[in-house]
């Protein structure tokens, strides 16, 4: 049995488009999927713009089931139904994998927010009556997961990390462990998050840590940017499936990219604020080269968390940096958040993603709305597309979250045949 795990499908809703491919042609052309809010309750915030889902998963799924789930739960069931469908697989007596084999790993970082604070209000308005019996399948975190694995029919077990914003690049690595432990033979990983609501808004805004660019939402969020001032919400999910090698090449999949590891580290410092040193940051870094066996000098590419908050970003600069050494001189980092906004507990799942694609197309999409780059930050941040090159390449895409999660996955381009 083959401890090669590749990807083999890839799914994802964002605020760039519905689909991989919406998603993926809006970063290579520097869009942002920031908008101005023009709901009623969005007035009296200070923060007045969030990127939200390009397309309402609302649409896509029957009207029907949609009205029983959470929007964080059909933006998960959107994207990985794409991916599961990429993958080649089908739905009831078309699916082909053996359901006891078959794993889901679904993160989120805060749930079915929507549902909970809705239903509250139904409750406070028109009593018990107002209340949906859905509402306790719709407000647990896990009903993303749940209802995903239902659709393919998992069994093998079906998960959810919740770590903040480092949610579903765990959920990556997990996936990747119950392959490599002989518990699964095909897993589903990835996350989403549906939080663009009045009370994390402000909330988040009271903690000082969105951007108040109200005026110019597109431009809002901007990483290592001398002028930025917070992230952007964002809200969407992107998923993928993983495999071994050998029954992926059994079954002639196409192949993304092979996961060649993942590091999990905590930085034991603070809530919410990371580590300046940014130890636990490298340390993550450093346990994902191990475990891919790779060495600094052979990555050419990190897509950071990047979040355009004014000390997260000269933080990760440092600790990769750290974790790099003297090669980091020549890996290039972007953030593809200055387009997507943060989408919290699905960041990344999309972020991997954009790197995977990175490497298949050998090109990184810019950082966008970088007008004056921070001073000494020792990366070299791209802040226009850049075409990585020919032969073998490797790349690392980080996720930190509060609580001090940090995740890093390393992905390669061996093994691609898509």
């Amino acid at each position: 049995m083959s401890d090669t795990i590749v990807i083999t499908g890839i799914g994802a809703t964002t605020p760039l488009g519905g689909d991989v491919a919406s998603t993926w042609e809006g970063m290579l052309a520097g869009r942002s999927g920031v908008v101005a809010l023009e709901e009623e309750w969005a007035k009296d915030l200070p923060v007045q713009i969030a990127a939200k889902a390009a397309v309402d998963p609302g649409e896509i799924l029957p009207r029907v089931e949609a009205r029983k789930l959470d929007r964080s739960t059909q933006l998960a069931l959107v994207a990985g139904l794409e991916a599961w469908a990429d993958a080649g697989f089908g739905l009831g007596e078309d699916n082909a994998v053996e359901r006891d084999r078959l794993g889901v790993v679904c993160a989120t970082g805060i749930g079915g927010l929507h549902s909970l604070l809705g239903q509250w209000d139904n409750m406070n308005e028109k009593g018990l009556r107002g209340v949906s019996p859905f509402t306790i399948p719709m407000l647990m975190a896990n009903a993303p997961a749940a209802n995903l694995g239902l659709r393919i029919g998992a069994r093998a077990g079906i998960h959810t990390p919740v770590s903040a914003c480092a949610s579903s690049n765990e959920a990556i690595a997990w996936g990747l462990d119950m392959l490599r432990l002989g518990r699964a033979d095909v897993v589903v990983v990835g996350g989403g998050e549906a939080v663009i609501h009045p009370l994390p808004i402000g909330a988040f805004a009271k903690m000082q840590a969105l951007s108040r660019r109200n005026d110019e939402p597109t431009r809002a969020s901007r990483p290592w940017d001398v002028g930025r001032d917070g992230f952007v919400l964002g809200e969407g999910a992107a998923m993928m499936v993983l495999e071994r090698l050998d029954s992926a090449k059994a079954r002639g999949a196409k192949i993304y990219a092979t996961l060649r590891g993942a590091g999990i580290s905590a930085d034991g410092h603070d809530l919410v604020q990371p580590d300046p040193e940014g130890y636990g940051q490298s340390l993550a870094m450093t346990r994902a080269l191990e475990e891919a066996g790779l060495t600094p000098s052979e990555i050419v590419h990190v897509n950071a968390h990047g979040t355009s908050t004014p000390q997260g970003d000269v933080t990760e600069a440092g600790s990769i940096r750290n974790a790099l050494g003297a090669d980091v001189d020549h890996v290039v980092v972007n953030s593809t958040k200055s387009m997507t906004g943060h989408l919290l507990g699905g960041a990344g799942a999309l972020e991997t993603l954009a790197t995977v694609l990175a490497l298949r197309d050998r090109e990184v999409p810019a950082t966008i709305n970088v007008d004056n780059i921070e001073p000494d930050l020792g990366i070299d941040v791209a802040t226009e597309n850049r075409k990585l090159p020919d032969g073998d390449l490797a790349a690392v895409n980080n996720s930190f979250g509060f609580g001090g999660h940090n995740v890093a996955v390393v992905v390669t381009n061996e093994n691609v045949t898509a």
